[in-house]
């Protein structure tokens, strides 16, 4: 039997942290995207205050992998 997925790469971001960007690139694809069977992580960014050295926003890029639909 043969499986095949497709990946997609999408970028979420967050005020709270690099794990709450992730989740949200995760619900944004599963509104459209059926049986996603993982995630990877391939790059962690976050937008910084010049003003304050604090972080603003956290962004992640994710690929995401789901089974081709027969």
């Amino acid at each position: 039997m043969v499986h095949v997925a497709k990946i997609i790469e999408i970028v979420g971001s967050s005020e709270k942290d690099w794990t709450d960007a992730a989740q949200v690139a995760l619900d944004e694809a599963k509104k459209t995207v059926h049986g996603i069977t993982g995630l990877e992580v391939v790059d962690m960014t976050a937008k910084v205050d010049p003003n304050t050295s604090k972080i603003t926003s956290y962004r992640v890029t994710v690929k995401i992998a789901f089974g081709i639909e027969h």
